[in-house]
């Protein structure tokens, strides 16, 4: 293959993918048709399967390719040189600007979607670890600075589900008891630092 046909090959790739990641948070995965995410991409529908093979496959890559740009600023954010407290407030202020993003909904329509499909389920999967395996690494600095005596897996199951039951009210529009939890914790971290 020359060097123009992979960049254009690249090129509808991409588009392909930008236009399905907006397709996800407008419309969820549901809506999308192999004719709308071409339009919406400017390309012919044909190239939907022949580039990506099925639109389940397409939609799973958006999400691997979103994880991978917010795992890289999470793990910058965790490898600075700060106390655990800064770290917690800007995670929680990430989570904010996530949701905005559309990032949490893209990936809890896929959670769904990959429940009934074994083939997505482990990609799914995939990503989840590779959340837990930021946690992990930032809960450690965690336990050295607050005496926290959990064993870091269980802390990790912790926080992550606190986080995706966090996401997954606030999706569907609830947000009560949220403010109050996020400044107990805050309270709790700062009392606890040594």
């Amino acid at each position: 293959m020359t060097a123009p046909a992979q960049s254009a090959r690249e090129s509808a790739e991409q588009a392909l993918l930008d236009a399905a990641e907006r397709l996800l948070v407008q419309i969820g995965h549901a809506g999308i048709t192999t004719r709308r995410l071409a339009s919406e991409a400017g390309l012919n529908h044909g190239l939907v399967h022949y580039y990506f093979g099925s639109m389940e496959n397409l939609l799973v890559r958006v999400l691997e390719r979103f994880t991978e740009r917010l795992i890289a600023r999470q793990r910058a954010m965790y490898a600075a040189e700060s106390p655990f407290l800064e770290k917690w407030r800007q995670a929680m202020r990430y989570l904010d600007e996530d949701l905005a993003s559309g990032y949490q909904k893209v990936w809890l329509e896929l959670q769904a979607l990959a429940w009934n499909r074994p083939d997505l389920r482990e990609r799914i999967a995939a990503v989840t670890g590779e959340w837990r395996s930021v946690l992990a690494e930032a809960f450690e600095q965690a336990r050295r600075e607050h005496g926290i005596d959990v064993p870091l897996g269980a802390l990790v199951a912790l926080v992550a589900t606190f986080n995706q039951g966090i996401i997954l009210e606030r999706l569907s529009g609830i947000e009560a008891g949220h403010d109050e939890l996020l400044a107990w914790i805050e309270r709790w971290l700062t009392e606890t630092a040594r």
